[in-house]
């Protein structure tokens, strides 16, 4: 080998490798195309070995890229585990914290975690950044966050989950429609009605879909929201009807004399929780957050949200 090989340039195959697109990897990585490719071809250098073969819709690992990618996450989770020893957040709330979180559940719920967080913890320094679940997942494999704060379920064994409340999703109907007001809502009564959703990245699409199937409700594929604040205005124009997640409701619809008439439907929830790297074990201040927003769901939305975990 002609020189040394860098944690940097493991960490950038591990993401390429998991990514299967040098776009997409970039992106995760926060770095240009081209730079990701130096450090691949970098690597490939060091090894006298070719790892991947680009394609047009993406990559392929080669017989010796396979066996790299399985070398490179094994050194990965060996690394984090030994940075883990050494972590401030092994001592609890304390040090930098990285927190994803999806736009459908952050707003309407972390203001009330973080004034307890900054009253308890001030030497913690929390940054949160948004995104949709899909995303989250990804930059949370790629280490750009430490936990994200999510609709479950994350699926894959390379992550722990902590499951934290369930949230009911409630009907939200235009004023003006034959259902606002109604003290019980059918599954039948949702036949025929145009249903507007969120774009396909967030969980909530796929709910809504799968409710349309199952009850003869109608998909608007025409129109997608990019925010619950969007689908809400959609609906109070009459546009079609949605489901929109219980502490939404409390914090814009019922908070601010709502524009929609929203109504529980029966058996429709979401199940929110905390993921992290497995490969980051279950370090104090993970727990410990956890149990912070569990104390907020319990005290502060009991009646909204049901608390688990």
């Amino acid at each position: 080998m002609s020189a040394e090989i860098t944690l940097r340039q493991i960490r950038y195959f591990d993401t390429l490798a998991r990514a299967g697109q040098y776009r997409r990897a970039a992106r995760q990585l926060g770095i240009s195309q081209p730079s990701l490719s130096l450090q691949i071809s970098a690597l490939e250098e060091t090894l006298g070995q070719r790892l991947v073969e680009r394609h047009r819709n993406g990559l392929i690992l080669t017989p010796e890229g396979r066996d790299a990618a399985a070398q490179a996450e094994r050194v990965l989770r060996e690394v984090e585990a030994l940075a883990q020893q050494a972590s401030p957040l092994r001592g609890g709330l304390r040090g930098t914290l990285r927190l994803g979180s999806t736009p459908t559940i952050g707003p309407y719920l972390l203001p009330r975690v973080l004034q307890r967080l900054h009253a308890a913890h001030p030497e913690l320094r929390l940054v949160v950044r948004d995104g949709a679940p899909r995303e989250l997942i990804e930059d949370l494999a790629a280490g750009a966050h430490d936990m994200v704060l999510t609709h479950l379920p994350v699926r894959g064994d390379s992550f722990r989950v902590q499951p934290l409340f369930r949230e009911p999703l409630h009907l939200a109907v235009a004023p003006g429609h034959p259902l606002a007001g109604s003290k019980r809502i059918d599954r039948a009564d949702l036949r025929g009605l145009p249903m507007l959703s969120l774009g396909p990245a967030y969980t909530l699409h796929r709910q809504v879909a799968d409710l349309c199937d199952e009850t003869g409700a109608v998909l608007r594929s025409d129109f997608e929201g990019t925010s619950l604040d969007a689908l809400r205005q959609m609906v109070s124009m009459n546009m079609g009807v949605t489901l929109l997640p219980g502490l939404y409701v409390r914090s814009e619809v019922e908070a601010r004399g709502g524009d929609v008439s929203v109504m529980p439907l029966r058996g429709m929830h979401r199940s929110i929780g905390l993921a992290w790297r497995a490969a980051s074990g279950t370090p104090r201040a993970f727990a410990d957050f956890a149990a912070l927003i569990g104390a907020v769901v319990r005290e502060e939305f009991a009646g909204v949200v049901i608390a688990q975990g």
